[in-house]
């Protein structure tokens, strides 16, 4: 009876479809209201997070397009009232149901909230980091080229603010690349910017003023624009050209827009007072304090840094007392907002004004030594970042589309199955055999799966580790092969075809060192690959005792003669070169020397490949000496540790 009542109800259940449709309706016309009042930014942030929590608990996960955007604006508020917690579970939410529905929009749009809340409210730099790139990758999917340069130009300030200079200008040169200056001038301004403060960071003051002047041109916001001159400012005080850093300040000071922003005119009123100092005009302290004063009375904690900074300096022909004061005052700030950089200035300002203080000495050798190796990791940190989130997004697409094969699989059997039933009994063996078919060959089809699993497992393992030269080298060189059968290509051809020997060089150059037993064979053949139309005499290397020199002694003299001899192949145009060996008690000896164009003193002074040898020499308290001048050749003696 109860069966025949079920199917009574049932019948008018599925006969009523207008009740069903009107009623579904309503209650998604409800949900949508209270969404968009929970938009209203007049409603205060408790009131709006009401609107939001009576949308999700009355929200159809099916509709997916609702679901995901009322999460979303769930995220958001939550985000906004700092709720972190709360903010996390429903982050998981929303990612496990966008990927199931492969919304890259608004996998975009959450990855960037959470890469927001990393960066200014947790301030861990590398989880913020890895959540921008993610939302560039999603953006990317749905070509929303907007948001991905604003990404690009968060994951830029951050590698700036991390002292990656070389890698945040590569990511603000890709931003620029997605930019519409007429659409959004103001990103581009932003850009513009950061890479003239990294030109500045590395010392290319020319292309640092050049970087300002394109960022003060298409900005349309007044304050940035004098932002922007302020800044081109600096640079000139920083270039030792204080006259036109002065003129400069001076035009800024008397912009009546510049009063209503105090912690940039604190700033423009701070440098102008430095500016002239240099300069040799006439300035008291008074120019100085007052700066800091509007500094002091809006908590503007870098910025009183740099007051004291330039008080310090001020007062240190004067009175030194006051000097070290107002340097230890930097050290205190610089400890609190964890900035071990500014520390280190200070220190060093510190060991002017007292040499023999070996307390200030032992403190400065610990930073610089801690924030080289920083650098060093950094260089290669978030390059890291990037390749295994697009290592991490291929898997993902990859379990994907193997998932979606499963379910087909899955509907097409279930749907084999019921045919099969419904025939009768007439055809019962043949419906049983037909189950028993299918299900074995279900079950030959995971296991295949499984096994597919396991060798594309294997295969991706072999791929990564030969990714960065043969998927590179091979691409353009199948590239110069198409190449080849059009006309008045040849330019291409050649840029293409040194781009694939360059890919070999790199991958050659950053291969890890053979230090056992062959290093020997190795550093000679290194040599020898970069000396095949010079002549290479090698010498006293029988007398040395290659087991007994350590393994970072090893690396460090194969990636310094490797750099001297990429110095040679690429600019010496020398014909001979000499490589002597020399056994000095505990320490080896190598002496270089080529009979190319040498080089003038002042590039020794440069930032470039000699620079880094001198870096890797010193980092295990080794020594190099360089000694060259134009048209006498060029020569080189290391000595190292074993």
């Amino acid at each position: 009876m109860k069966r025949i009542l079920l199917l009574i109800l049932l019948g008018i259940w599925s006969c009523s479809p207008t009740v069903e449709e009107g009623f579904s309706n309503n209650w998604q016309s409800e949900v949508n209201r209270l969404y968009k009042a929970s938009l209203n930014k007049e409603l205060s942030l408790t009131e709006q997070m009401q609107q939001i929590n009576k949308a999700f608990s009355l929200v159809d996960i099916d509709k997916a397009e609702s679901y995901s955007k009322i999460l979303y604006q769930k995220n958001r508020l939550h985000l906004m009232s700092q709720e972190i917690d709360s903010l996390k579970y429903y982050h998981e939410l929303l990612l496990t149901h966008a990927l199931q529905q492969e919304d890259f929009a608004i996998l975009g749009s959450q990855y960037y909230v959470m890469a927001y809340y990393y960066d200014q409210i947790a301030h861990l730099t590398d989880s913020a980091f890895v959540n921008y790139n993610r939302s560039k990758s999603y953006y990317q999917k749905v070509n929303d080229s907007a948001w991905v340069a604003k990404n690009l130009l968060h994951m830029g300030i951050i590698q700036k603010n991390k002292n990656d200079f070389f890698g945040s200008k590569e990511s603000l040169t890709e931003a620029i690349e997605y930019i519409n200056p007429t659409m959004d001038s103001n990103t581009l301004a932003s850009c513009y910017n950061l890479l003239a403060t990294n030109h500045r960071k590395l010392l290319n003051y020319n292309d640092a003023i050049d970087y300002y002047e394109k960022a003060i041109s298409v900005s349309n916001v007044t304050i940035d624009q004098l932002i922007f001159t302020n800044n081109k400012a600096v640079v000139y005080t920083d270039a030792d050209q204080n006259e036109k850093a002065v003129s400069l300040l001076n035009s800024l000071v008397k912009d009546s827009i510049l009063a209503q922003h105090k912690e940039v005119y604190a700033r423009v009123l701070d440098n102008l007072a430095y500016a002239k100092w240099r300069m040799g005009s006439k300035v008291n302290e008074q120019h100085f304090l007052e700066p800091l004063r509007i500094r002091s009375q809006i908590k503007d904690n870098r910025g009183k840094m740099a007051s004291f900074t330039h008080l310090g300096e001020f007062y240190s022909g004067i009175d030194k007392n006051r000097a070290r004061a107002l340097f230890d005052s930097v050290i205190q700030l610089s400890k609190k907002l964890k900035t071990p950089r500014a520390e280190k200035e200070a220190l060093a300002n510190i060991m002017d004004l007292a040499p023999n203080n070996l307390e200030v000495r032992n403190r400065y050798v610990f930073l610089q030594d801690s924030l080289y190796e920083q650098e060093l990791k950094v260089k290669t940190q978030f390059a890291k970042f990037k390749y295994d989130d697009r290592v991490t997004q291929a898997s993902n697409l990859r379990l994907e589309k193997e998932n979606a094969e499963q379910r087909l699989r899955a509907a097409q059997q279930e749907k084999q199955k019921i045919v099969v039933l419904s025939i009768g009994g007439v055809i019962l063996l043949l419906a049983l055999f037909g189950i028993y078919y299918y299900g074995q060959r279900s079950r030959k089809l995971v296991q295949e799966n499984k096994t597919a699993k396991l060798e594309a497992t294997y295969a991706t393992e072999a791929e990564l580790s030969k990714k960065l030269h043969d998927e590179f080298g091979g691409k353009l060189n199948h590239a110069m092969l198409l190449l080849q059968d059009t006309d008045n290509h040849n330019e291409v051809m050649d840029i293409v075809d040194a781009l694939y020997n360059q890919s070999r060089d790199i991958s050659r150059e950053i291969n890890d060192v053979d230090t056992g037993i062959h290093f020997k064979e190795v550093l000679f053949g290194m040599m020898g690959n970069y000396c095949k139309n010079t002549k290479l005499i090698i010498t006293g290397s029988n007398e040395v005792d290659w087991s007994k020199i350590s393994t970072l002694s090893k690396k460090t003299l194969y990636k310094v003669l490797q750099e001297l001899m990429i110095n040679m192949h690429k600019h010496s145009k020398a014909t001979l070169v000499s490589v002597s060996f020399e056994k000095m008690g505990k320490k080896l000896q190598i002496d270089y020397a080529d009979n190319g164009v040498g080089a003038p003193k002042e590039a020794f002074h440069v930032k470039n490949g000699l620079w880094n040898t001198e870096k890797r020499i010193h980092a295990i308290d080794g020594t190099i000496i360089f000694d060259s001048e134009e048209g006498r050749g060029f020569e080189a003696r290391l000595v190292l540790p074993n």
